[in-house]
């Protein structure tokens, strides 16, 4: 009876509270015992499950943190799915199941790789430190520059050097369709890399002597001072403005007798460069410069390529390129005209190799002068080659003061044509500008000069070739090879001019060579001890 009762009184519970049985077991809507699974749900792996593209995860820097779809940051806080930082991501893998921000993340799903870190951005004008594989682009104009040709844009083009110079590698840009006037300024390395000056548009100083700073130096304009690793490129202009400079009273004009007042003479070089090495010159056009266009002292591994300069044909002191006291100097597809040498090659030069250069109207392309007030002078290994000089007051040209010394030795002049060019070749070793030079005994030695393949015409108002060697010192080894030279204007060959001077001719020339003299100067050993290579 009482067995009865009890099962009639289970019974009336069950009902009443809706159980179920399971495994044995009454379940009463109540949590699950730990350790005890659902059986109605299959176990799937984690690493299986394939998640919505909105919830894929994605690696995390871990100095980041903050709420932002779009952010550019160093060290912000919080969560985004499209973040640049100035810091690369970091390399640690960040599984599925990852939520908030943690550098180490544990997960059952299978780690997904970050990656390769981006580079940093770059903008324009930003001082901000750059990684070794970015470049930054400085515009002069996030630096105050105003390029309109009238504001003094100074302060803007040093900024961006200094913070170039200092962080670099990177180009400071002058941008196309501006004129930038730039006081005399110094732009100092040595910098941190390589730096690129990219100049699109114009660049230029101030017009004239009276706007010319007081207290700045009136012999240069703008100065690279150990600027290794430089590179001036662009589509740009340089227009030295020197027009008002040529004009000085003091300046020679091709006027009566070539008269000049007394002045202050002093104009400026439009660049130069001092103590710099590894140069590119690449481009860019220089126009009108006050005095030289470019000017290298003291530099090393320098290479001009493919840049134009201009000025008129009676501007003073114009010289295209010097170089003096530089080694290693390449001048290659190039057109110049202007009012001196196209290229001039001072004391100290060795290893210039000039090659497809445009020259003239000019006075041809020169080494010297050289030997100047007594002063010693060394120039060697030089090549002039597949050149062009065009309406020139010379042609090829070595010229050296008396009273100097040192040496001028292997030097080859081939294949260049000469275009109704006046003293085509010539040695002169009586270099003077005035009438009043004093003969003296010694002078720089000149030796082992080539002449080949020299063709064209010539002004028959001097003769086509002239070799004026010092009467202590002559000029030995001096070779000629396949000269064909024509007058251009009459239908008379002048005969050429020498003194002192032993050579050869390794075939015929026009016009004849007659006056060379044979073998060498029974002095040889003397002369040859004063030779500096």
């Amino acid at each position: 009876m009482e067995v009865s009762k009890m099962i009639l009184l289970l019974v009336l519970v069950c009902s009443g509270f809706g159980c179920t049985s399971v495994h044995g077991r009454f379940h009463y809507g109540i949590a699950w015992p730990p350790m005890v699974e659902p059986p109605s749900q299959a176990v799937v792996p984690a690493n299986s499950i394939s998640l919505p593209p909105a919830l894929a995860p994605q690696p995390v820097n871990p100095s980041y943190s903050g709420n932002s779809s779009n952010s550019t940051s160093t060290g912000c806080s919080g969560n985004s799915t499209n973040t640049t930082s100035a810091h690369p991501p970091s390399s640690e893998p960040v599984g599925a199941g990852y939520s908030g921000n943690s550098t180490s993340s544990t997960s059952a799903s299978t780690p997904v790789p970050s990656p390769p870190p981006l580079p940093a951005p770059v903008d324009a004008g930003t001082a901000t430190g750059n990684p070794s594989n970015a470049i930054a682009v400085l515009d002069v104009r996030a630096f105050g520059a105003v390029g309109d040709g009238v504001a003094d844009d100074t302060e803007a083009f040093k900024t961006a050097w200094d913070i170039a110079c200092q962080d670099g590698p990177g180009t400071i840009l002058v941008p196309q369709g501006y004129a930038f006037k730039i006081l005399p300024a110094m732009f100092v390395g040595p910098c941190h890399s390589e730096l690129t000056f990219q100049i699109d548009g114009t660049i230029m100083p101030p017009d004239g002597p009276d706007e010319w700073p007081q207290n700045n130096n009136r012999r240069q304009w703008l100065v690279f001072y150990r600027a290794n690793g430089l590179k001036l490129q662009g589509r740009g202009v340089i227009d030295g403005r020197g027009e008002k400079w040529w004009n000085l009273p003091c300046k020679p004009h091709k006027g009566p007798n070539g008269s000049t007042l007394s002045g202050t003479c002093d104009s400026p070089v439009a660049l130069r460069f001092f103590m710099s090495s590894n140069l590119t010159v690449h481009g860019i056009r220089v126009q009108n410069s006050p005095q030289f266009h470019f000017r290298f002292d003291n530099c090393r591994n320098v290479t001009v390529d493919a840049i134009s300069i201009s000025s008129p044909a009676l501007s003073p002191n114009t010289d295209g390129i010097h170089v003096e006291n530089t080694e290693m100097v390449g001048i290659y597809n190039s057109v110049i005209s202007n009012g001196d040498d196209c290229v001039s090659i001072g004391a100290g030069s060795i290893n210039i190799d000039i090659r497809n250069v445009t020259c003239g109207p000019s006075h041809g392309i020169s080494i010297g002068s050289l030997g100047k007030k007594n002063t010693r002078a060394c120039v060697t290994n030089i090549t002039v080659k597949n050149s062009v000089i065009r309406h020139s007051d010379n042609g090829v040209r070595i010229k050296t003061w008396q009273g100097g010394s040192g040496s001028v030795s292997s030097v080859s002049f081939d294949n260049i044509r000469m275009d109704a060019v006046r003293n085509p070749i010539i040695i002169d070793q009586y270099y003077c500008l005035s009438k009043s030079c004093k003969n003296q005994t010694s002078a720089v030695y000149v030796s082992d000069v080539s002449y080949t393949g020299i063709k064209g015409t010539y002004d028959v108002r001097s003769p086509p070739i002239h070799f004026g060697c010092s009467d202590s010192i002559p000029c030995t080894n001096i070779t000629l090879s396949e000269v064909v030279l024509l007058p251009a204007q009459a239908y008379f060959i002048p005969n050429p001019f020498c003194w002192n001077v032993y050579g050869a001719m390794a075939t015929q020339t026009i016009p004849p060579i007659s006056c060379l003299l044979e073998g060498f100067p029974s002095a040889i050993m003397d002369i040859g001890s004063d030779k500096c290579y």
